[in-house]
């Protein structure tokens, strides 16, 4: 779906405060509804968003919101300008191996990231939106440490957890 679960958004919002300067490129990488966005807009980022669902960005005004709003599919998607890219409920819907892919590029090139996902949540096409069937349906706290090796959890509970990539990004 286009939004996520409440939890822990103040607690997000003071990380990139005390650990993304101002100024910083953010990518937000399927905004759906802007719920990053509403978070940290005024923060002082430089913040964009790529959507691979068309329908969202008119359906929650992105444009309006966003400094730059890219239609298309991160895996295409050149993230090099970006020194933080935001993965709010996405790895889910990306496959193992794209996910890890991803992951790896983001901490390869140096550029911090911030995930979150939800556990153990099935999910199939949105108000016909083939995106948000979740490929990984299985995640854990364990799983995703065990999966994803360069990311470390920042905060959780049993039903949601927020990751960065690069121990130093704590």
């Amino acid at each position: 779906m286009p939004y996520s679960f409440p939890d822990y958004k103040l607690q997000i919002r003071y990380f990139f405060q005390k650990k993304i300067p101002k100024g910083t490129k953010v990518l937000d990488v399927g905004p759906g509804a802007g719920t990053y966005w509403k978070a940290l807009f005024d923060l002082g980022y430089e913040i964009d968003c790529i959507e691979i669902h068309p329908p969202y960005i008119e359906k929650f005004k992105l444009r309006e919101k966003y400094d730059n709003v890219f239609e298309g599919n991160i895996l295409d998607f050149d993230i090099s300008k970006y020194e933080c890219i935001i993965l709010g409920d996405i790895l889910e819907h990306l496959s193992v191996i794209d996910a890890k892919n991803l992951i790896t590029k983001i901490t390869e090139k140096n550029q911090k990231c911030l995930v979150a996902v939800p556990y153990e949540m099935e999910q199939g096409e949105y108000e016909g939106n083939v995106y948000e069937t979740h490929l990984q349906p299985d995640l854990t706290p364990d799983l995703m440490l065990k999966r994803y090796p360069e990311l470390s959890l920042l905060i959780g509970n049993e039903r949601y957890g927020y990751y960065v990539n690069n121990k130093k990004n704590k």
